[in-house]
């Protein structure tokens, strides 16, 4: 599975260059070249982190890291501000606008790619464990194994992946969309009602006779695990 990087730059040399890179370490990537275009691209799919230029057309950087940061929205999507502008009183408005890293053009690609890494693991940090643990589902990605209060639970390729999707976003609704690329791949064709099918199998392998379903089901929005469902 990979991480979608929504990188909201209006240079096309440097789009180039930041895709190629993200691209080549497994990363999906989205493009936005203006801010009020970033901001309705994270509306319509959640990327897992956000690269942003700090000067751009319509609305700024700034502007569009205080707006995901404001209560009414209140979204916690890493940001990266990536910005010509290196003083250190830049670094400071740009991190309290609410960005979580800040890299001044020129810059190393490799940097890029280890900060990109460095900050999904501090915004995630079971991805950077060998196991995820939910609700009382235990899964061991070394082994592939999966465990759900100390009973093993066999599941086929597909349910796993699902099962992986969710568990490292607990109570995060991911719609039929989201699901399909992230365990089936963007470049396979699934229809959406393929997903319904995989849950409910995900659903009977994981419920014993006397616990509860943790899959949540959002109408018209999706699915999310969420102890709180049961």
């Amino acid at each position: 599975m990979s991480f979608h990087i929504l990188v909201v730059e209006d240079e096309p040399p440097l789009i180039e260059v930041l895709r190629y890179n993200l691209e080549s370490e497994g990363f999906r990537v989205s493009v936005a070249t203006d801010g009020e275009d970033g901001l309705l691209m994270v509306s319509e799919e959640t990327p897992d982190l956000i690269i942003l230029d700090w000067m751009l057309p319509k609305l700024s950087g700034i502007e569009v890291c205080r707006r995901l940061r404001s209560p009414t929205i209140n979204n916690r999507i890493p940001i990266i501000m990536l910005t010509a502008r290196g003083e250190e009183g830049d670094r400071v408005r740009g991190l309290e606008s609410g960005a979580d890293d800040y890299i001044v053009k020129p810059f190393s690609p490799a940097e890029l790619i280890a900060r990109v890494r460095a900050v999904l693991r501090r915004a995630e940090p079971s991805l950077s464990e060998d196991k995820l643990a939910y609700g009382g589902i235990e899964m061991d990605l070394a082994s592939h194994k999966v465990y759900r209060n100390g009973r093993s639970v066999h599941l086929g390729p597909t349910e796993y992946r699902l099962l992986q999707v969710l568990m490292e976003r607990p109570t995060r609704v991911f719609s039929r969309e989201q699901l399909l690329d992230k365990a089936w791949g963007r470049d396979i064709y699934v229809e959406e009602r393929t997903v319904d099918v995989h849950i409910r199998r995900l659903r009977r392998a994981l419920n014993g006779s006397d616990e509860a379903d943790l899959i949540r089901t959002v109408r018209r929005g999706g699915y999310a695990i969420d102890a709180d469902a049961a």
